[in-house]
C-alpha cells in the first residue's frame, strides 16, 4: 500500500510531498519532495491509497450564510449571544471544535486566519482531482482525507509544538529522534536529512502516516449523520485513534 501526505501552502514553494510504501513489518518513505505543484499532487494521487492534506477543506456552514446574508444587504448579530461567542461560531467548523474538544488542540480558523488562501488552493486541488477521475470528498471516504499533523503527534505522544522554523532544527532533530524510536519499523532513509531542515518536509510524512490511518479506520469521523452530512461541506480532519504501531 502506499499512502501521500501533502503539507500544503499557498505557494508551491512551500509545498512538500512524502509518499510511503507500507508492509505488514514495516512503512518505507519513498519520496520526500518540495516546491511541489498541483499537476504534481494529482499524479501522486494516482499510485496512492489515501492523500493527507494538511489544509482545510471547506468553510464553516455558519460563516458561508454570513457571507451570503452580507453580500445581499445587512447583517444583525442574535441579540441572544454574546459577539464574540456569535464571531467564534461563525469561524469555526463542527471539526475544529471537535478537535478542541477530545485533545485541547485548536487548529487555525479558516474563515479567520491566513490558512484561508490555502484553503482556496485546495479547493481548486479537489476539483483537479475529481476531474482526473478520483473520489474526492471532505469527509475522507475518498482517496482525499484532511489532516492535522499537530493532532496526529499529540495522539502517538511526540513533541507537537516548537519544531517549526529554520531556528528549530535542534527540535526537529529531537522530533525525528523520537519518532523513529517510538516507530522502529519506520525507514526515513535518506529524506531524513531534508526533514530535519524542512518542516514542511516533516509534516509531509507525517501526514502520509496519518493517511495510513485513516485507510485502516483508525482516525474520528463525524458521529450521526446529520453531522457526516455537514462535514461533507466544511471538511472533516481525521484525528488518528490508536498508536503509532497500530499503522503496521
Amino acid at each position: 500500500m502506499l499512502t501521500a501526505g501533502v503539507d500544503l501552502a499557498t505557494e508551491p514553494s512551500a509545498t512538500a510531498l512524502a509518499i510511503i510504501e507500507w508492509s505488514s513489518v514495516s512503512a518505507v518513505v519513498r519520496s520526500v519532495r518540495l516546491d511541489v505543484c498541483d499537476d504534481q499532487i494529482v499524479e501522486a494521487t494516482g499510485s496512492a491509497l489515501k492523500l493527507g492534506v494538511d489544509c482545510p477543506l471547506g468553510w464553516p456552514d455558519d460563516f458561508v450564510v454570513f457571507l451570503n446574508e452580507h453580500h445581499e444587504g445587512h447583517v444583525l448579530a442574535p441579540q441572544d449571544v454574546i459577539g464574540k461567542d456569535w464571531r467564534r461560531r461563525l469561524a469555526t467548523r463542527a471539526t475544529d471544535r471537535a478537535v478542541r474538544q477530545v485533545i485541547g488542540l485548536i487548529p487555525l480558523s479558516v474563515a479567520a486566519d491566513r490558512i484561508a488562501l490555502t484553503a482556496i488552493r485546495a479547493a481548486g486541488l479537489l476539483g483537479q482531482l475529481a476531474q482526473a477521475g478520483e473520489p474526492v470528498d471532505r469527509v475522507g471516504d475518498g482517496v482525499v482525507v484532511e489532516v492535522y499533523p499537530a493532532a496526529s503527534l499529540f495522539v502517538w505522544g511526540l513533541r507537537h509544538r516548537g519544531y517549526k522554523g529554520k531556528e528549530n532544527q535542534g527540535v526537529r532533530d529531537a522530533l525525528i529522534s523520537d519518532l523513529l524510536t517510538a516507530a522502529p519499523w519506520l525507514d526515513l532513509g535518506d529524506h531524513a536529512a531534508l526533514c530535519s531542515r524542512s518542516d514542511d518536509a516533516l509534516d509531509a510524512v507525517v501526514a502520509a502516516m496519518t493517511s495510513r490511518a485513516a485507510a485502516l479506520h483508525q482516525v474520528t469521523v463525524p458521529g450521526d449523520p446529520q453531522e457526516r452530512a455537514k462535514a461533507r461541506r466544511e471538511g472533516w480532519i481525521a484525528v488518528p485513534t490508536g498508536p503509532l504501531g497500530a499503522l503496521i
